[in-house]
């Protein structure tokens, strides 16, 4: 596939179908997330791999709502970033994920990108520090996001290029 047929088949999958993940595309799921570019080279992103069921029950509730599925992925990576090492620490690990997330689908495996950063929970504490406790992780790393990762259990149809919003182009004619 190229990359552009990578990018239309990413969707967001959060039913799975249970199935381990095999190590060399879990693996692979993790170069693209090193292989990430970072301001100013920093590397600020930490990668914490986690299969564990009951680990990844505990983080499916470390917000009010929209990680549930993290119950039933097979395996998860929870990206912290260290904000003494760079103040842009969530753009740095925000392409992270998103390198991860192709990879991921290159890779047949669904994903689906859990925001923790500026999420709570119901009784309003704050995500980032129930994923932290759960982790064990200093204080100094910020959580920008969780990616499940699993066989996926649906497959939505691609987006096609046909229905993009061309309209949010400004200053180029697409000559659609």
């Amino acid at each position: 596939m190229s990359l552009l047929e990578i990018m239309q088949k990413r969707r967001s999958i959060r039913k799975f179908t249970g199935e381990a993940i095999p190590d060399a595309k879990l693996r692979r799921i993790l170069q693209a997330g090193l292989l990430a570019p970072t301001s100013r080279n920093r590397k600020p992103c930490e990668l914490y791999v986690i299969q564990d069921r009951e680990t990844l029950k505990q983080l499916s509730k470390a917000k009010q709502a929209g990680g549930g599925f993290l119950a039933d992925a097979p395996a998860a990576i929870v990206v912290f970033g260290d904000e003494k090492k760079a103040d842009t620490w969530i753009e740095d690990c925000s392409i992270a994920l998103t390198h991860m997330m192709l990879m991921a689908t290159e890779e047949g495996i669904g994903n689906c990108w859990v925001q923790i950063h500026l999420r709570s929970t119901l009784l309003g504490k704050d995500a980032e520090v129930n994923v932290r406790e759960i982790l064990g992780v200093p204080e100094s790393y910020r959580v920008a996001g969780i990616l499940a990762l699993g066989g996926p259990a649906e497959e939505p149809r691609p987006y096609m290029l046909e229905g993009l919003d061309y309209g949010k182009i400004h200053g180029y004619d697409m000559k659609i």
